[in-house]
């Protein structure tokens, strides 16, 4: 069964810094894309980012840019959201999920595994 487990969220203060990190229990995440997605209460799920296989394409939903870097460590089965300049309404649950395939493609489409996520607060 392919897991991913996602950690380093926390309660963090306007302005400040997280890294989350996501990795897979017993399987390989070097040959699929993954997309980081969140949910803030009271909202429907939304897309944050994704990053293709080997890394070398990346996007990202327009409310994060400039602020978030995804990357991949694929050597260590691990990929990240680092995430700067925190907003309130960058509070949610953050998801990550391995993609069928090696590109992103869509954001929503061909996602076969979801973590169960992590919980970013954003406040003073």
């Amino acid at each position: 069964q392919f897991l991913l487990v996602e950690s380093g969220g926390g309660l963090v203060q306007p302005g400040g810094s997280l890294r989350l990190s996501c990795t897979a229990s017993g399987h390989t995440l070097a040959d699929y894309a993954v997309a980081w997605f969140r949910q803030a209460p009271g909202k429907k799920r939304e897309a944050v980012s994704c990053i293709s296989h080997s890394g070398l394409t990346i996007k990202y939903v327009d409310s994060v840019k400039g602020r978030f870097t995804i990357s991949r460590d694929n050597a260590k089965n691990m990929v990240y959201l680092q995430m700067n300049s925190l907003k309130p309404e960058d509070t949610a649950i953050y998801y990550c999920a391995k993609k069928r395939f090696s590109m992103c493609g869509g954001y929503d489409v061909d996602i076969e595994v979801w973590g169960q996520g992590t919980q970013v607060t954003v406040s003073s």
